[in-house]
């Protein structure tokens, strides 16, 4: 069955055509339809993702965008191979070519091993909260970025020195860290609820090592100068408005470059924010406004 299932997912690929339209009023008009794919990208560490793109040959501004991590074996074998098809489907309606990467260690294989997923191991964990390494796991995920820009830039599918990071919770806390690397072709950088080490044995409210956290966030901060733009909503309980304003103030006070918005309480749980359809009016104009500064 698991063989089954690999191959599947390798193979697979689907295409969709959607007539674009407008999100909202004062979004740019959109022209096109969109397509979305399965790839099987041949990296380092070969890697499933979602791909949203506009319908044409391009090349197109590249996004990519980072998922959040799950420490629980389980959670990760099931883990939805797109986790905001909704935020993705409005880059690529605003011109950009999306690619989405599974995580390291997610996917079906997952199930018989919690270090083993799909292609590789699960290299996201942080240690223990006496002594998190907050820094690493950050740097870990930003390299599989950093080759999928290059990968994509090699093949000539995307526009050079034109690239969007996205990422929610750790992929957030990964933009960061990428954001302390200045790559050339990254333009921007979007962190929605960005950071590590929350909620600790479920409980909400409960950083691992929250002065760490801090800590590591301005070390990137030291030598970070791509514009980033830090998005996090009053009612979450993986990282609060308290601990997340300590954050900025930690990365921009070393020298980083970031835009902070802490958005009104959203649903139950506002960590999950940019994975809900309807909390594109929230988060869209501010991004919107962000990017076009940038083009």
């Amino acid at each position: 069955m698991l063989r089954y299932l690999l191959r599947v997912l390798v193979v697979y690929t689907v295409a969709i055509l959607l007539p674009a339209v407008a999100v909202f009023a004062d979004d740019r008009p959109a022209d096109q339809t969109i397509q979305e794919e399965v790839w099987a990208i041949p990296v380092t560490l070969p890697t499933i993702a979602y791909v949203v793109r506009p319908v044409g040959k391009g090349p197109f501004p590249l996004v990519v965008m980072n998922h959040g991590v799950s420490m629980n074996q389980r959670e990760r074998g099931f883990f939805p191979l797109v986790e905001f098809r909704d935020a993705a489907m409005w880059f690529a309606r605003r011109g950009y070519m999306v690619v989405a990467p599974t995580g390291s260690g997610y996917g079906a294989a997952a199930l018989d091993s919690p270090e083993r997923g799909l292609y590789s191991l699960f290299f996201s964990k942080v240690g223990s909260c006496d002594n998190p390494n907050f820094r690493d796991a950050g740097r870990a995920v930003a390299l599989i970025d950093k080759w999928i820009i290059e990968y994509m830039t090699d093949q000539k599918l995307i526009v050079p020195d034109n690239v969007i990071v996205v990422g929610q919770s750790a992929g957030g806390w990964a933009a960061i860290a990428l954001s302390s690397e200045n790559l050339p072709a990254v333009r921007a950088i979007v962190a929605f609820a960005a950071g590590r080490g929350g909620r600790v044995g479920g409980k909400p409210n409960n950083n691992c090592a929250p002065d760490k956290l801090v800590a590591a966030t301005g070390e990137f901060g030291r030598t970070a100068r791509t514009p980033m733009l830090w998005i996090y909503i009053e009612n979450d309980t993986f990282f609060g408005p308290e601990l997340s304003r300590r954050m900025h103030e930690a990365y921009t006070g070393a020298g980083g470059n970031a835009e902070y918005h802490l958005l009104s309480p959203f649903g139950n749980e506002g960590h999950f924010l940019v994975s809900s359809p309807d909390s594109l009016p929230m988060w869209a104009p501010l991004v919107g406004a962000f990017l076009d500064k940038r083009r």
